[in-house]
């Protein structure tokens, strides 16, 4: 006789209960590090008034955090098998916690810098591991309801952080945007030591050990290629040494990595998950749809502030609608999937994403186009988006075996990073290239549909049936 699958189970079930505990508490602590991550990126002017410094330096801020969240995500699925998922989070809320303590103590720049740097550390595992906990306790049948809680803090950073990062610093100081995260980072590691499981007996078998030689290339190579490709895209010239000679260096060093760990016995980061098809695919899909959407996100509050001379909080408010369509349509996108086909659900959300990213290109390169039009153009990108990036996701990795999430979760994370930075690369160049303007900006939105278009592409072949067929 077969053996019940667990959402058979009734609601107040161990399994069900496990995973309503665990994603408690990774939305919790989700929420925190998007509404971080928002909420910096608009005090970054605030910042560089605050320490006397260039709007450059201070950007930095936000490029430290990014570059110690790539050099410690690889670390995700060995840190899980030698500690356990339990211990591994609770680690990133503390470093994460502390880091925003820190932060809001810095003195200088460099300090603040640094101290980004340790909040990097906490926000790198904090995401792949609670991701990895989640997927690991639902079973496949809920699988899409699962991602689609996940995308929770998708849908509260993005409409909150902007509004919430002006309030904050128009009422208080600078130092809040950092403060604020001390008491969800408390409720987080309270709820974390007491709700989720702890993890399973090993048993015999050891913990794989670190693959300390691949960590050595895959870390700093991540690090280097998103710096460079961050200096490109700021000065808008890979070209010079300063973009050039780290983005190959760190290029060279993750082909290096690759070609080690096809062969080695336990490689940092598990390449044979490429092996699955459909896993394959979604990634390739998430990578051209990923690098055009988050790369079209830096487009936005350039036009309305410099072309359109609106304040950084108008422009926030702007992105309102916005937000609001991405995370309602990933909502009922991703616990949809469950039921309907992936194939069907993907292709239709990248091609209302494409369409809405050129119909806002389209009318931005109008002469004083109303500003309802363009947010409503937006506002389809948004639906489009969330019917894309957790549905595939799910789709990607829910047949996968379970001892295989932490590395699944793993490669997504770092797809998801570098594709977003090559993005945002990219679009920044095309923009310096064709001038910021409104025909440049035209321009950078129009490749940006291009490449959600090539999405359709890999989606092509991802699965035509529904889990429930």
């Amino acid at each position: 006789m077969a053996t019940p699958r667990a959402v058979d189970a009734p609601p107040g079930s161990a399994s069900a209960d496990a995973l309503n505990r665990t994603l408690v508490v990774v939305v919790i602590g989700s929420v925190m590090s998007v509404l971080d991550m928002t909420i910096v990126n608009v005090a970054l002017r605030s910042l560089a008034e605050a320490f006397h410094a260039p709007l450059q330096t201070t950007q930095w801020a936000v490029t430290a955090y990014t570059l110690a969240l790539a050099a410690v995500i690889p670390t995700t699925a060995w840190a899980m098998a030698r500690v356990g998922a339990k211990r591994a989070y609770l680690t990133a809320l503390v470093l994460f916690t502390l880091g925003s303590l820190l932060a809001a103590c810095a003195w200088s720049t460099v300090t603040l810098i640094a101290f980004r740097a340790v909040q990097g550390l906490g926000g790198g595992l904090l995401m792949p591991v609670g991701m990895a906990m989640a997927m690991g306790a639902a079973d496949r049948d809920r699988y899409g309801r699962t991602m689609a809680l996940l995308g929770l803090p998708i849908l509260v950073g993005p409409v909150a952080g902007p509004v919430l990062g002006g309030w904050l610093l128009d009422a208080t100081s600078w130092r809040w945007i950092f403060l604020i995260n001390l008491p969800v980072g408390a409720v987080a590691l309270a709820l974390a030591a007491k709700l989720l499981r702890p993890d399973a007996p090993r048993g015999t078998a050891p913990a794989p050990p670190l693959d300390v030689l691949g960590l050595l290339m895959l870390s700093p190579g991540l690090a280097l290629l998103l710096f460079g490709l961050a200096h490109g895209g700021e000065r808008g010239d890979f070209a010079s040494p300063g973009a050039l000679v780290p983005a190959l260096t760190g290029a060279a060093l993750i082909a290096v990595f690759v070609r080690r760990a096809l062969s080695v016995r336990h490689p940092l980061l598990d390449l044979g998950l490429l092996a699955d098809r459909t896993f394959a695919l979604g990634i390739a899909t998430l990578a051209l749809f990923t690098c055009g959407y988050f790369g079209s996100m830096l487009l936005g509050p350039v036009y309305w502030q410099q072309v359109r001379g609106w304040s950084p909080t108008a422009t926030g408010l702007l992105g309102v609608p916005f937000g609001l369509a991405v995370g309602t349509t990933m909502q009922v996108a991703a616990r949809s999937v469950d039921r309907v086909s992936p194939r069907r659900l993907i292709r239709a959300g990248i091609a209302v994403g494409a369409l809405g990213m050129a119909l806002t290109g389209l009318q931005i390169g109008a002469e004083d186009v109303p500003a309802w039009r363009l947010v409503c153009a937006t506002a389809v990108i948004g639906v489009g988006s969330g019917m894309v990036l957790l549905p595939t996701m799910a789709t990607a990795s829910r047949d996968l075996p379970k001892d295989r999430m932490a590395a699944a979760s793993t490669a997504l994370s770092i797809n998801s990073q570098v594709c977003a930075s090559v993005g945002t690369a990219l679009l920044s160049v095309v923009l310096g290239a064709a001038g910021p303007d409104p025909a440049g900006f035209r321009t950078a939105y129009l490749v940006a549909a291009g490449l959600l278009a090539l999405a359709l592409l890999p989606a092509t072949g991802l699965p035509a049936h529904s889990q429930k067929d």
